[in-house]
């Protein structure tokens, strides 16, 4: 394949085509007027596409354009936050942070940015950078539940379960309808053998979300640990129903599931019964 002609040659070669051919006359130099202001609207407008895509989990198609916008839109923190977040989704870390400090540098004051900076050292087992990054987010956006909730998952996997809880309960304080800090609550609960305080906690994550696949797995998970056999795997065929991924023991770890009850659930889930019901899950058509 030939080498793509760069954008300047290129508008060089289209104004020298278009010149007046003159015999004796030496071509006057001149310069190359480029409409950067044009540039940088095509660029927000492939980034808007990348979001787009990103939505749909098209996320290759979506890094694409990406790219492309930070090349037009060079100066746009938002576009280097678009891409930064973009590799996180795909695990390339080291693009992912190169592009999210790009975009710090441009504007050092936007929270996600920071936020985003934290769950890729969370993402790599970097618990205690972090929490700097979480807690260097949260002096800016103090308010957020999802970076209280990130704070809290971070203590949690350093097992330092007080601190954690009590980064939960403050991201529930802040929107009491956050489910995912309850769930987690309930999954330190679990691992410190408080089997009825873990039951509690998932049952109001239910409540608040009964199309919520994890803490219904969970929750059946501990009921049937407590005895009630027939209602446990009934409800555990619901939450399957939902999402067949809960069904994989590491995509449980990638949710942050303890030992014990990755243990527990490993044991539940080779019953005939549950076994059957996503046999005949996956034997449906999509």
């Amino acid at each position: 394949m030939p080498k793509q002609i760069g954008l300047i040659s290129l508008l060089v070669l289209c104004s020298l085509w278009n010149m007046p051919k003159a015999q004796a006359q030496a071509l006057i130099p001149h310069t190359v007027q480029i409409d950067t202001a044009q540039l940088e609207k095509q660029g927000l407008i492939l980034a808007e596409e990348a979001a787009s895509l990103a939505q749909f989990q098209q996320i290759q198609q979506a890094l694409i354009r990406a790219n492309f916008a930070t090349q037009l839109a060079p100066q746009n923190d938002k576009v280097w936050w678009l891409l930064g977040t973009l590799y996180l989704q795909t695990k390339e870390f080291d693009q992912a942070v190169k592009s999210l400090k790009k975009s710090q540098t441009l504007n050092p004051k936007n929270p996600e940015v920071i936020f985003a900076l934290g769950s890729a050292s969370f993402q790599q087992k970097d618990y205690l950078e972090s929490i700097k990054y979480y807690e260097a987010g949260l002096k800016l956006k103090p308010k957020y539940a999802g970076g209280l909730f990130d704070l809290g998952n971070a203590y949690y996997m350093l097992s330092k379960y007080p601190e954690a809880i009590g980064y939960f309960n403050q991201a529930v304080q802040q929107d009491e309808k956050f489910w995912p800090a309850i769930n987690n609550i309930g999954l330190i609960k679990y691992e410190q053998g408080d089997i009825k305080g873990a039951i509690d906690k998932w049952e109001t994550a239910v409540k608040i979300n009964n199309k919520a696949a994890e803490p219904l797995l969970a929750l059946s998970v501990a009921i049937y640990s407590q005895g009630d056999r027939q209602k446990g795997v009934n409800m555990a065929i619901s939450a399957l129903r939902i999402d067949e991924r809960y069904a994989d023991l590491d995509f449980l770890k990638e949710n942050l599931w303890g030992q014990k009850l990755l243990s527990d659930t490993k044991k539940f889930l080779d019953l005939p019964e549950i076994q059957a019901a996503l046999k005949q899950s996956q034997e449906m058509p999509k």
